[in-house]
């Protein structure tokens, strides 16, 4: 029997603290009107100091699995996203599973910066589909807070915190043009621009964990081109069309980015939901929290065509097509 994964529910949790960008404006060189001009930000949530990655992954996690009607019973696999871990090792996907009183199946983490969860989803999809799980739980969880240099205006004032995730079910496949579920996903890497997008750190070269730094400009140039040559790809790859999606639920790094994206793709910018103003660029867990975000306020419905992409340090990038 052939099998698809099917997305049962989805959850999301952000600290309760919310960092406007006046507030930045007193740390750093910067202005409200700067910000949101080049970025579209307006605020963030950033995790209390007692609050680690995990458990903020944990409760979007316990979210999903609620909104899926469905318990740790139910799945047998947890893999987690994330470039902000609780610890270099364990897995934070085993801090959750242990968390959810989950003493079964397989928890690990997978390391894509901002394509993490697009990654961790087709990791998933692949082991649904050969029937090595029937349930899974993917989430995308980052403090990017305590990562950044909070005396550089030109990327302390992007990222903030939160978490998101989703529950996929096996089902058996049928038509894939009226299946509901993961219908395809497409994964790309180029490890020559590393120096474009990274952290300063980490255990193999300096002990220390180190700050994020960015060439914004080149970032940029190379998003706009990935991210719609991988939304393409998904098209071509289901003989389809732009016009076919009803919603792109898209990595939320940059207003900038998405309406040039969109304009590149010729989609209709009002189909492309973007929550950056209000969460900034939370990294892995910026796709699951604009999903949960649109389907929360009605925006997507049963049946409707969606297409995830994302784009992260690497570079990565990689998108999704999704039936709801």
């Amino acid at each position: 029997m052939m099998y698809r994964s099917q997305i049962a529910g989805c959850g999301a949790y952000l600290p309760e603290r919310v960092v406007k960008n006046a507030e930045l404006a007193a740390l750093v060189d910067t202005s409200d009107e700067w910000i949101i001009e080049r970025t579209g930000i307006r605020e963030r949530h950033i995790a209390a100091p007692e609050q680690n990655t995990s458990d903020l992954a944990l409760a979007a996690a316990q979210s999903a699995l609620r909104n899926a009607d469905m318990t740790v019973d139910d799945i047998d696999l947890i893999i987690l996203a994330t470039a902000t871990p609780d610890h270099t090792f364990p897995a934070t996907a085993t801090q959750v599973q242990a968390q959810l009183g989950m003493h079964h199946g397989a928890a690990f983490d997978v390391q894509a910066v901002c394509s993490g969860f697009i990654y961790a989803l087709s990791v998933a999809d692949n082991f649904v589909k050969t029937g090595q799980s029937k349930g899974a739980l993917v989430i995308g969880a980052e403090t990017f807070s305590r990562i950044l240099d909070w005396e550089d205006r030109g990327t302390c004032v992007l990222f903030g915190d939160g978490a998101g995730a989703v529950v996929l079910r096996q089902t058996a496949m049928g038509d894939p043009a009226t299946d509901r579920g993961i219908l395809s996903t497409h994964l790309h890497s180029d490890g020559r621009h590393k120096d474009h997008l990274f952290v300063d750190g980490g255990p193999s070269s300096s002990q220390s964990t180190g700050y994020l730094r960015m060439q914004g400009k080149e970032v940029f140039r190379h998003a706009v081109n990935n991210l719609a040559n991988v939304v393409k790809e998904a098209l071509e790859t289901n003989n389809l069309t732009a016009e076919d999606i009803d919603w792109v639920v898209p990595h939320q790094a940059n207003q900038r980015i998405l309406d040039a994206t969109a304009r590149k793709l010729r989609i209709d910018p009002a189909k492309v939901v973007s929550t950056v103003a209000l969460h900034a660029n939370t990294s892995a867990a910026s796709v699951p929290l604009a999903l949960s975000t649109a389907i929360e306020d009605g925006r997507i419905k049963p049946g409707d065509l969606l297409i995830l992409e994302a784009m992260g340090g690497g570079f990565t990038w990689g998108s999704s097509l999704v039936r709801w």
